[in-house]
């Protein structure tokens, strides 16, 4: 008998971690440590998918992110540019990777600084034609792959999911600290 032979297989794993759990709270519900992992693993597995695409097109998902919004904002929002504080509010990042990404973006071509007409003191972030050509030519790859990631999924399980996604995401906002 080999190591490989005695080693657990992944819901014996399962079963010895949630044993665990419960000897450190015995109160807690075995389901939502299974659920909270599981949710973990898929949305790791989903950025890592994303990064995998984007490298393609020599991006980061934050860059990626955020050349998308500054798209967004200029085709539907009628918006000459947002400042850093406002790309950090909408990507829910902070303003010190903001000014990162704006730099390296800012490098590449893809964006440009703009005074702000309405307050000099601060300056607007636009997409240059280079960073529009980036967005438009990589969307329908990056999200033919975000397709195929649920496409083994009916409608109604996806909207089932969407909502169920929903109030998880709603029970968090109330409850940031997890109470």
């Amino acid at each position: 008998m080999n190591n490989a032979d005695l080693s657990p297989s992944p819901q014996e794993k399962r079963a010895r971690w949630l044993t665990f759990v419960a000897q450190l709270n015995p109160e807690t519900d075995p389901g939502t440590i299974r659920l909270s992992g599981l949710l973990h693993r898929v949305a790791h597995a989903l950025y890592q998918l994303s990064e995998s695409s984007l490298s393609e097109a020599n991006l980061s998902y934050a860059q990626y992110r955020l050349l998308m919004q500054l798209m967004f904002s200029e085709q539907f929002e009628a918006c000459g540019g947002l400042n850093p504080s406002e790309i950090s509010e909408r990507q829910g990042i902070s303003r010190n990777t903001v000014s990162a990404l704006i730099r390296n973006l800012e490098a590449e071509g893809l964006i440009a600084r703009q005074l702000d007409e309405q307050d000099r003191r601060r300056f607007l972030i636009r997409l240059t034609s280079a960073g529009r050509d980036k967005v438009r030519n990589h969307a329908n790859h990056h999200f033919g792959m975000l397709h195929a990631c649920f496409d083994g999924l009916s409608q109604a399980e996806q909207a089932q999911m969407s909502e169920t996604l929903e109030k998880l995401a709603d029970n968090l906002a109330l409850s940031p600290a997890g109470h």
